[in-house]
């Protein structure tokens, strides 16, 4: 693999999506960048100055003025804002919660959408994984993926994870596709030269090598 390839994954929440990417990045030795934890660093850093999320202005300037670095350390992605390692906090119910609202800003998807170039750019090439990666981010990808699972599948990863009750979680996967697919900036769309790829019934391994025997 050449240096200057970019994979775009797009899909739903709880898809699958990070350890897909990370095992592909890892079997082909390039980077990896998790965008959705760049949406909810910002998220982070608008609830930590006590903003509004659906306060358009503010939370688009708190955007453009945050230092923020997001790596993947050892298969997990280390979130740091203005000097804070978040990676925790971004993950917690208050940002899962206030975080469509940012993620719908355009101010904020543009500066997003900058910084992710500019990441990728410096790389050489990245797997690069988000909701809209190969329809926005970057529409020249090598390789545009979408992968998907069943809203109840991906429910019972979530409790699997970090426990709960499934028929709630899922109503709430439910609710976020929905927001994520009606924004209208940048929605959750299936890019019209994507490859869909539903993980429902596989295994981490199996989804990888049939990702990698494109590929080849």
């Amino acid at each position: 693999m050449v240096t200057s390839t970019v994979i775009a994954i797009d899909g739903p929440a709880g898809a699958g999506k990070s350890t897909v990417g990370r095992a592909i990045a890892r079997r082909l030795g390039v980077g990896y960048l998790d965008t959705g934890a760049m949406y909810r660093a910002v998220t982070f850093a608008v609830l930590r100055r006590g903003i509004d999320p659906h306060d358009i202005d503010h939370v688009s300037e708190i955007a453009s003025k945050i230092e923020l670095d997001v790596t993947d350390v050892a298969g997990a992605t280390e979130v740091v804002v203005d000097g804070e390692d978040v990676s925790i906090e971004i993950r917690g119910r208050a940002v899962t919660g206030a975080v469509s609202a940012v993620a719908a800003n355009s101010g904020v998807r543009a500066e997003m959408v900058r910084r992710q170039r500019s990441v990728v750019k410096e790389q050489g090439g990245a797997v690069v994984e988000g909701r809209d990666i190969g329809s926005v981010v970057f529409p020249d990808a090598d390789l545009k993926l979408f992968v998907t699972a069943s809203a109840r599948v991906r429910a019972e990863r979530r409790v699997a994870e970090i426990g709960g009750d499934v028929d709630e979680v899922e109503a709430s996967i439910i609710e976020r596709d929905r927001k994520d697919s009606s924004r209208a900036d940048s929605p959750l769309v299936e890019a019209s030269d994507s490859t869909v790829v539903d993980t429902s019934g596989l295994s981490i391994q199996e989804v990888v090598d049939h990702i990698l025997g494109m590929l080849s």
